[in-house]
C-alpha cells in the first residue's frame, strides 16, 4: 500500500507503508503496573455554537471510545488535560463526561480530573476561593462514586504567594476526600499559566514542597502524576515518595523506561499518550507481567518517536495529533476538537504523524488511514 504526501519543497512523493498492527488482546489480571490512557473528546460537528465558546460534545461518539479503552483493560484518565480540560472544555461538560462515563462503565477503573476551572478569574482574589472551588468539583465527583485525580490549579498559582499556601491549601482539600486520590504535577510546558507552581521555579525547591503535601497527607494519597518531560527529575521524586505512592509517569517523552524501572523501583502511567498507544501498551504490558522486560522495551520504544512527535512544542497543542489519529483509526468520523484545536498544528506535522504512526503498526485499518489522509491533504489543496 503507498500513498503520495509532499516532502520537504512540497513535491509529492510515494510513501510504502511498512507497519504491521498487532492483533489486539487484553491487559493480564494482576498486572505488573497500573496503566491509565488519558482519553480525548469528540465534539459535535454539526453544532451550531461557537467554537470558542463552550463545548458541544458527541457523547455517543465521545463514550464508544472509553468502552474501547475499557474492554482493553486499560484505566481512564476523564476530563484531563487530554480531553482539552481548560482549553476548550469547561467544567460543567467535564462533569457531564463524568457522569457519563460512571454510569456507562460503572466497572471500570476511572479516574475524573478535578479542578478549579469553573472560577471566573476576576473573583479569584484568596486562597478561600480556590480551595471552594476545589471543595466544589470534588464533591461533585464523589456524589457520583467517581476516583478524583486533584489537577493543578491556575488559580492556585496565581494567588498562592509561598510553599505554605500550597501546603496549607492541599491539606484541607484532601482532608474532604473520601478515598485517596491521585496528585497531579503538571509542569509549564503543557501549560505554561502553571510556571512555579507548588510555590518554586526551582524543581529542587518545589519538589520539597510537594513532598511535605505527600508526607503529611500519605493516607489520603493513592499517587502523583508527574508530567515534567524529565526522565531524571521523575527518577529523583519516585525514590523520595512513601512506601504506598505511587508514581505515575506522565512524561510522554520517557515512558518506555521509566514503567520499566530500575533496581530502586519503577513508574506506573497516566499517560496522553497511551490514547493512541493503546492497544500497543497493552501488548507491552503483559510482556512486562509476564516477566519480560527485553520484550516490553522492544514493543514500546519505536513509540517513543511518534510520542515525542505528538508533545514538540509548543507541547500544550499535543491534543491535536492524539485526536488526528484517532481519526485515521476510525475512532471518530470527522477532524474536528473542540475550540476548533484541529488548527493548532501545521500540515508538515500530520504528515510526519502518519509517517511515524505507520513505522509503529498503529493504523488498525491502513486504508482506512490513506483514505482520510488524502482528503486531509486535499484540504491544504494537495
Amino acid at each position: 500500500m503507498k500513498i503520495q504526501l509532499p516532502d520537504a519543497c512540497g513535491s509529492l512523493a510515494n510513501y510504502n507503508l511498512i507497519g504491521s498492527p498487532l492483533k489486539p488482546t487484553n491487559l493480564t489480571q494482576n498486572s505488573a503496573r497500573v496503566f491509565y490512557a488519558a482519553a480525548h473528546v469528540v465534539p459535535d460537528p454539526l453544532s451550531r455554537d461557537d467554537p470558542t465558546e463552550a463545548a458541544s460534545i458527541d457523547w455517543e461518539s465521545t463514550l464508544t471510545f472509553r468502552r474501547y479503552l475499557a474492554e482493553l483493560g486499560l484505566g481512564i484518565a476523564e476530563a484531563m488535560d487530554t480531553a482539552q480540560r481548560g482549553m476548550g472544555l469547561d467544567w460543567e461538560n467535564a462533569l457531564r463526561l463524568i457522569r457519563h462515563t460512571r454510569e456507562d462503565l460503572p466497572n471500570a477503573l476511572v479516574a475524573n480530573g478535578c479542578g478549579t476551572d469553573h472560577l471566573n478569574p476576576s473573583e479569584t482574589q484568596t486562597l478561600e476561593n480556590v480551595q471552594r472551588a476545589y471543595l466544589d468539583q470534588v464533591e461533585a465527583v464523589q456524589k457520583i462514586g467517581g476516583r478524583v485525580i486533584l489537577m493543578a490549579s491556575r488559580a492556585l498559582c496565581r494567588v498562592a504567594k509561598h510553599r505554605d499556601d500550597y501546603i496549607s491549601l492541599y491539606r484541607n482539600v484532601l482532608s474532604s476526600c473520601d478515598s485517596p486520590v491521585i496528585l497531579h504535577w503538571l509542569g509549564d510546558m503543557f501549560d505554561p499559566q502553571l510556571a512555579g507552581y507548588w510555590g518554586s521555579r526551582q524543581f529542587e525547591l518545589a519538589l520539597e514542597t510537594c513532598l511535605a503535601i505527600i508526607s503529611e497527607n500519605v493516607s489520603k494519597i493513592d499517587g502523583i502524576k508527574l508530567s515534567l518531560l524529565d526522565s531524571k527529575k521523575e527518577i529523583v521524586m519516585r525514590r523520595r515518595l512513601p512506601e504506598t505512592v505511587k508514581m505515575y509517569t506522565g512524561d510522554d517523552f520517557n515512558f518506555p523506561e521509566l514503567i520499566a524501572g530500575d533496581e530502586f523501583g519503577f513508574s506506573h502511567a497516566l499517560l496522553g499518550i497511551f490514547d493512541p498507544l493503546a492497544s500497543v501498551a497493552v501488548h507491552a504490558a503483559n510482556k512486562l507481567s509476564a516477566g519480560d522486560n527485553h520484550g516490553f522495551r522492544e514493543i514500546l520504544d519505536p513509540t517513543v518517536p511518534l510520542a515525542r512527535h505528538i508533545f514538540c512544542a509548543p507541547t500544550q497543542h499535543y491534543k491535536t495529533g492524539v485526536v488526528f489519529l484517532a481519526w485515521l483509526n476510525g475512532f471518530q468520523n470527522h477532524f474536528i476538537m473542540v475550540n476548533g484545536a484541529q488548527s493548532s498544528r501545521s500540515l508538515p506535522y500530520f504528515i510526519d504523524c502518519f509517517k511515524l504512526s505507520d513505522q509503529c503498526g498503529l493504523f488498525r485499518d491502513p486504508d482506512l488511514a490513506i483514505d482520510r489522509m488524502r482528503h486531509l491533504l486535499k484540504i491544504y489543496g494537495l
